[in-house]
């Protein structure tokens, strides 16, 4: 028994060694602006060279991960960016930004219908959040900032995340080579403005909290004016379909196959 105990300890503390290790690899940094900031975690490529120009990934949390701690942003997604395969493979400038706790990417309206559903109304037309202004101002202050090779710039996110990557790429149309939001949504009017990206839409056919219509109606907004849309709907799936999403074994390929 004293072996067996010993044994789950050395476990546990091996676990808690990987996870600080993910955490430390994403240097900590702060956008600050008057009164507000955003905090972010930068992922730099192995063997860093400043003299040569990388593919840019900007990735946005879900609305579980907001506060002010610079650290929950990295629950879902930060692991299987470090990996060692992905980094030698896909070297590239990886960030995540973090949502504060009494805001949203995006300007939505939300409430429940009479079945308890979760409804959620878009309109582009509404005043961006101060943190997707934010997240917009930082975006660019990275592309000036590093050697980011600019016709390979990429955008995910999961849940209230990939809503916001609708809505980002919405306010830069043309910016970005490749977009994959997961359990998301967004307005379909902007359409025109997501055309120039490629996209792979993720979503979980049993997702009862952002039900899998919202991804639905974009992708079919995207194909109306013919955008190169993929649609990869999980039928057993929930709402955290980014796990299956990440497992995708054709993501990273297709994602840095994609350029403007």
């Amino acid at each position: 028994m004293k072996r067996k105990i010993t044994f789950v300890v050395a476990s546990l503390l091996l676990m808690l060694a990987a996870t600080a290790q993910t955490t430390d690899a994403y240097q900590k940094h702060w956008l600050v602006k008057g009164k507000d900031s955003l905090p972010y975690r930068l992922l730099l490529p192995q063997d860093y060279d400043a003299t040569k120009k990388y593919p840019l990934i900007f990735f946005m949390h879900g609305s579980g991960e907001r506060g002010s701690d610079n650290e929950a942003q990295l629950v879902h997604g930060a692991k299987f960016f470090i990996q060692e395969n992905v980094r030698k493979q896909y070297p590239a400038i990886v960030v995540f930004p973090q949502c504060s706790s009494n805001s949203y990417w995006t300007n939505i309206i939300f409430n429940q219908d009479s079945t308890g559903s979760n409804r959620f109304v878009f309109n582009a037309q509404n005043e961006p959040t101060i943190a997707m202004q934010m997240a917009n101002q930082l975006l660019h202050e990275l592309i000036a900032k590093y050697p980011v090779q600019k016709k390979k710039i990429y955008i995910g996110g999961l849940s209230m995340g990939g809503m916001g990557t609708f809505d980002l790429v919405a306010r830069n149309p043309g910016l970005f080579a490749a977009a994959f939001p997961i359990c998301g949504g967004g307005d379909p009017s902007t359409a025109k403005k997501l055309q120039k990206t490629k996209w792979w839409v993720f979503h979980g056919a049993k997702d009862d909290v952002v039900p899998p219509g919202y991804s639905q109606q974009m992708v079919e907004a995207l194909q109306a004016v013919r955008a190169k849309v993929k649609f990869t709907l999980y039928p057993d799936a929930n709402h955290n379909s980014w796990d299956v999403a990440f497992a995708e074994p054709g993501l990273m390929s297709w994602l840095f196959a994609q350029k403007k």
